[in-house]
């Protein structure tokens, strides 16, 4: 190993699958002692190119040398060898083992003492004795970077790691980063979040289309030279919505940036919005209702302790929160998968506490889950099927045979309206990058005939600069056709751009709510999050409007009505 070689040296690179060229031709130098970060959007070969660096795929041209060294990794033992450890966007441990089963399957030595010595520098706490299949989204993302680290690795390569974990886990992740760069050794971090990327980062790389658009130091890269060269139009087209799921916007104003482009209307529309001519259900009836619902653990805690909720329709209602205070189990709930042991859930008026994901789905009832690859869709079916799940019989010819042709024309429209990056209707789900396979869910759910409630978890999770403004729109566009919206997002920023009211999920209830037009919206969430009370004059009653307040239990007000 050259003393002064770079830690990761990429010339060339060339990948292609069938007649799509994920990366062309592609450069790139990782200096020892930094933190590398890979930007672009969604397709625009991020993934292909750590998965040639972690042996998982082998390029059809060029070169990677690795301190100074040749390195051309045929799978990915040749990258553990080589003290290369990788961190996917999707992940790869085992949901019916714990977390400490998964661990001992590296068959490292001392590993008592890698996990607590990974635990002292990083600040990476994880519960070894608990189930992987329980765990929320950001702790099992959580248990996959402390699964690298364990390796001790002199280059980390991390694949969109943020999208999700709640800011606390991020500070601490991109601390991490700087850690191992302060150490010698080197990091790569690919990301969408360009607020982060100027935070954790010494480098940067931007890919478009497979190429190299541009790079070099992030001192030299401000945000109105980096989102050109992702996306082709300035930094100032960006809606707040957008700006802030990235990390752009201003600390504690989210509205300060331009309102969304592709929607024409401000960032946070107001609670009217319905198409002309909707006929609105009036009196008390609701497009979503939660009322008293409580659902516990194998362990015996509350997920959800006696939630009620309210979503109007033509309503946007957010849910902020750290991950793991019962928003996993709520969405799961929606979804039909997870049956509460006590309180009722309407659907317009309709009763569908008992009823199944298909039935919630005929009554128009769509859920974008957190976890889209495993609850979200079917990695090994086409793109197009995908996209008609549970709609299939529209296709089908004589009551037994799918047309497919008819049924690639129709998903062809889908992917061109969605803007979705894939080889063709006929591609495999699992073909797809992240990104893109939460816009073909997304895609699905709105498409629900009729749609009376949308709820979305975390719906911008891994999507690009253009993409996280084409979605936040098409949120808004439900919501004026008199759908009613639930959003459940680690992005406050998001939130704050989106919805017409902003609850918080603590420790199985929901607090609040809070409106965020009001000047201290992100102060009161905050410490809402914290599990603060609201204060009496913050109470409202259950359409939302101000009204006497309930009495506060130890939990927290009950809130979100």
């Amino acid at each position: 190993m050259s003393a002064h070689a770079p830690a990761l040296e990429i010339t060339g690179l060339t990948k292609s699958f069938g007649a799509t060229r994920a990366l062309d031709a592609v450069d790139l130098v990782v200096e020892a002692g930094t933190v590398h970060c890979v930007l672009g959007e969604n397709g625009a070969g991020k993934s292909t190119l750590c998965h040639m660096v972690g042996g998982s795929l082998v390029p059809d041209e060029g070169a990677l040398r690795l301190y100074g060294a040749p390195y051309a990794p045929r799978r990915p033992a040749d990258a553990l060898a080589a003290g290369i450890a990788m961190v996917h966007q999707h992940f790869s441990l085992v949901p019916t083992l714990t977390v400490g089963e998964n661990l001992r399957l590296l068959r490292l030595r001392d590993l008592p003492r890698r996990v607590a010595r990974v635990r002292e520098e990083y600040g990476l706490e994880l519960d070894l004795d608990a189930r992987v299949a329980e765990l929320p989204v950001g702790v099992r993302q959580r248990a996959e970077i402390v699964k690298a680290l364990l390796r001790e690795p002199r280059l980390l390569v991390l694949d969109e790691p943020t999208g999700v974990l709640g800011p606390a886990e991020t500070d601490a992740l991109l601390a991490t980063c700087r850690r191992i760069a302060g150490s010698g050794h080197a990091v790569v971090l690919v990301t969408h979040k360009l607020g982060e990327a100027a935070r954790a980062g010494d480098a940067a790389t931007v890919l478009r289309g497979g190429r190299v658009s541009g790079g070099g130091p992030l001192a030299e890269l401000p945000p109105e030279r980096l989102v050109p060269l992702m996306i082709g139009r300035p930094a100032r087209s960006l809606g707040a919505g957008t700006a802030g799921t990235l990390g752009l916007a201003p600390d504690g104003d989210p509205h300060a940036l331009a309102p969304e482009a592709s929607c024409g209307e401000g960032a946070a529309p107001a609670p009217e919005r319905r198409a002309p001519g909707r006929t609105v259900p009036g009196g008390t009836e609701k497009a979503l209702r939660l009322r008293d619902v409580s659902v516990r653990r194998a362990d015996g805690t509350h997920a959800l302790d006696a939630v009620s909720l309210d979503v109007g329709f033509g309503e946007i209602v957010g849910i902020a929160g750290v991950e793991g205070n019962g928003q996993s189990e709520l969405m799961a709930l929606l979804g039909g998968s997870l049956t509460p042991g006590s309180g009722r859930v309407e659907l317009g008026g309709r009763d569908v506490t008992r009823a199944a994901p298909r039935e919630r789905s005929g009554a128009g009832l769509g859920v974008v889950p957190e976890d889209r690859l495993h609850e979200g869709c079917v990695p090994r079916l086409r793109v197009s099927e995908n996209l008609f799940l549970g709609r299939l019989d529209r296709f089908r010819r004589y009551g037994m045979f799918l047309d497919r042709r008819s049924m690639a024309r129709a998903a062809e429209v889908v992917l061109t309206e969605h803007g979705i990056r894939a080889d063709g209707p006929a591609a495999l789900m699992a073909s797809l990058s992240g990104g893109n396979q939460q816009k073909v869910v997304l895609a699905r759910e709105l498409a629900l005939d009729p749609l009376v409630c949308l709820a979305a978890s975390q719906p911008t999770r891994g999507l690009d600069i253009g993409a996280v403004g084409a979605v936040h729109s098409r949120i808004r566009q439900a919501a004026a056709a008199g759908t009613g919206v639930l959003v459940v997002s680690s992005e406050l920023p998001e939130l704050l751009a989106l919805c017409d009211r902003i609850a918080v999920a603590y420790r199985g209830k929901l607090l609040g709510p809070v409106d965020p037009a009001e000047p201290d919206a992100r102060e009161r969430i905050g410490a809402l999050m914290l599990g603060a009370h609201a204060s009496a004059s913050d109470s409202r009653d259950e359409n939302g409007s101000r009204g006497a307040p309930p009495q506060p239990d130890p939990g927290g007000e009950p809130a979100g009505r």
